[in-house]
């Protein structure tokens, strides 16, 4: 047990610093978004291009991840749109997202650094292809049909396509897989930039998290609320480990990761993704619910999959 905490309890606790701060006004809620964007834009993308630069393009390349993971978020993404089916679209889009959609920079990529170190970084960059290529698009584009049903389910997604040529993620994630296979190499002075920038992304990611709980009501529509939850730290995880057991039965390590990461909360961003319908106050507080109960889901899983 002590070893597991270990673990989950430095996360949780920089969590709990960031929501302290903002909750006693050294920080404001606002200022998180800028520190967000600095995890986001810099930190985030630093330690995927460190991670895949490093490691051989057959190590990075993995479509059996790819699929699994990607058919198991899709399976817990199903499953929200017909709990909600009597609610209107958009409301079933961003619940489906809620129970499918990962924290993965924000509390996955601090969470597996703690746990399995720097290699852990070839599953986070898989993940997030999956999210922001396949899930977050998805969503996006069946919340904008569900809003306004003039809207084209083809021309909602290209529309929600179009912000990712420009994601600094997905573009770290590509410069890196260019460095891998053609062997190139940073110069040290740059290489030892990247280093820190990367070592400035789990510390300062989980603080912004704690911030912007700030404030949030947890009081809503319990049924909806515990199912969101439940979907996402119990359901997802199940959904992706099962089909990982079939794709990468002689990568426990790999496998293990991506279950980890499917067990985390929804994305921080999700209640601002649903203020354009609406849907905010819901989403805020299922956040702060599964952010929570999280602390209690993780260590179990942790503890079960081998501290």
């Amino acid at each position: 047990m002590a070893s597991i905490l270990s673990i989950t309890a430095p996360i949780y606790l920089l969590i709990l610093l960031g929501w302290g701060c903002v909750r006693g006004g050294l920080f404001a809620r606002g200022e998180m978004r800028v520190l967000g964007q600095f995890v986001l834009r810099l930190a985030l993308p630093a330690l995927l291009f460190r991670t895949l630069a490093q490691r051989r393009v057959g190590d990075i390349l993995n479509p059996r991840y790819l699929a699994a993971y990607a058919g198991g978020s899709l399976a817990a993404f199903a499953l929200g749109w017909w709990w909600t089916r009597r609610r209107p679209g958009s409301y079933r889009a961003l619940f489906g997202m809620g129970m499918s959609s990962s924290n993965s920079g924000f509390i996955g990529a601090p969470v597996l650094l703690q746990w399995m170190g720097p290699g852990s970084g070839v599953a986070l960059a898989l993940t997030l292809m999956v999210e922001n290529l396949l899930m977050l698009p998805l969503a996006l584009a069946l919340a904008e049909h569900g809003a306004d049903s003039h809207v084209g389910t083809g021309a909602a997604m290209r529309r929600a396509l179009a912000p990712m040529a420009r994601n600094p993620l997905l573009i770290a994630i590509v410069v890196g897989i260019l460095c891998s296979a053609f062997g190139l190499v940073l110069a040290a002075p740059l290489q030892h930039t990247v280093d820190l920038m990367a070592a400035a992304s789990a510390p300062v990611a989980l603080f912004v998290i704690g911030g912007t709980l700030v404030g949030l009501d947890w009081h809503g529509q319990r049924a909806d609320l515990a199912a969101v939850a439940g979907g996402k730290l119990l359901l997802h995880p199940l959904a992706v480990g099962a089909l990982m057991i079939w794709a990468l039965p002689a990568q426990p390590q790999l496998r293990h990761a991506a279950i980890v990461l499917a067990a985390m909360p929804m994305l921080s961003i999700y209640p601002v993704l649903a203020q354009k319908y609406r849907h905010d106050g819901f989403c805020a507080a299922a956040l702060l619910v599964t952010t929570a109960a999280s602390f209690f889901t993780l260590s179990a899983l942790i503890g079960w999959l081998g501290a």
